[in-house]
């Protein structure tokens, strides 16, 4: 079912055209609230998280989960694309046996997370993800918590750690420091990493959005193997993720983040300071661990190409055995371990 686009939302996309939307069927995501943030599963089952709260914040309703004790110290574990909160089903027990309060939020265009006004714009920018977070956090009223994820996740906590350093305890970001700017995007890769970006070409072309809007599973299924070529995951816990991407606006703001990033589409005017700083390719210098698996098939810099980014503790971690882009689901407990080391480096 296609959504009109309204004019607003229409000149950030940069299309003469609507985006055709997956109309929402809503999720299951666990039934009744109980106690544990992850459901058990039914012997032939995969487990789930339950419980999902919602919360107005900024310009959203954002689902979340919230595990752990309420007065520990908070944890925000941040999904990139195209995954969702689940790639961290096995790193939260983790965290939560070790004291840890843990946040895990739906991206906007993502799960039971709604842009509340149909006159927003549905934007992907870069900055404009880590404002969600920090109004997150003053809906839940955290002062500071340690930021974690991997891909858009990833540069989003970056971003959290350069620009509002005094509510980020510390930083575990998968493939290093990825605060990028539309003025660095301009430069030409050589041919074989231009080829990884296959995607993002793909969606700067009309055919492209319409490919994505018709084909969101099938579509991610492939990111999902291209980037993890060596992760066995089943058709369960495929679709555990997927049932995220049934969100109105998926489509049009994960199109929008890739046209943003190649200059093909505008941000928002209210976050051009914002991207004004971050061009600058700002230093992070609170505490971080960044990570790289041996196997991740996803566009990503080497670290000795970021390692001066970071300006206070800082380590780097290599994990191996086959591990490729979503590094959090594919390996938990190394993930999980560098939670509960960045803060004491």
């Amino acid at each position: 079912m296609s959504e009109p686009v309204n004019v607003q939302r229409r000149r950030l996309l940069g299309t003469t055209s609507s985006l055709a939307g997956a109309s929402l069927l809503g999720l299951a995501l666990g039934g009744n609230a109980i106690a544990k943030s992850v459901a058990q599963a039914p012997q032939g089952l995969i487990p789930t998280f339950n419980n999902i709260r919602q919360i107005r914040a900024g310009t959203l309703d954002v689902g979340y989960v919230d595990a752990g004790p309420a007065d520990g110290p908070v944890a925000i574990l941040l999904h990139g694309w195209p995954y969702d909160i689940h790639s961290f089903i096995d790193v939260v027990p983790r965290l939560t046996a070790a004291g840890y309060r843990v946040i895990v939020p739906h991206l906007r265009g993502y799960g039971t997370t709604r842009i509340v006004s149909p006159d927003t714009p549905r934007n992907g920018e870069q900055a404009v993800v880590a404002v969600d977070m920090i109004a997150l956090m003053d809906a839940l009223k955290i002062r500071k918590a340690v930021v974690a994820g991997f891909d858009w996740g990833a540069r989003t906590a970056c971003i959290m750690a350069a620009l509002w350093p005094e509510r980020c305890e510390a930083l575990v970001s998968v493939s290093g420091y990825l605060i990028g700017s539309q003025e660095g995007n301009r430069k030409p890769l050589p041919p074989q990493a231009e080829l990884q970006w296959w995607y993002q070409f793909y969606f700067a072309t009309e055919r492209g959005a319409a490919g994505y809007a018709a084909n969101v599973d099938s579509f991610n299924k492939l990111i999902w193997q291209l980037a993890s070529p060596q992760w066995r995951f089943d058709d369960a816990t495929f679709a555990r993720s997927a049932r995220a991407f049934n969100n109105p606006d998926h489509v049009e703001i994960v199109v929008h983040n890739y046209r943003w990033r190649l200059g093909l589409a505008q941000g928002e005017a209210q976050y051009d300071a914002l991207e004004t700083r971050l061009a600058q390719l700002p230093k992070i210098g609170i505490p971080s661990i960044t990570m790289e698996g041996d196997a991740n098939g996803a566009p990503h810099p080497p670290p000795a190409a970021y390692a001066g980014q970071f300006t206070g503790k800082y380590q780097h971690i290599d994990v191996g055995t086959g591990i490729g882009h979503n590094l959090p689901q594919e390996a938990p407990k190394a993930f999980a371990d560098a939670v509960l080391r960045v803060t004491r480096l």
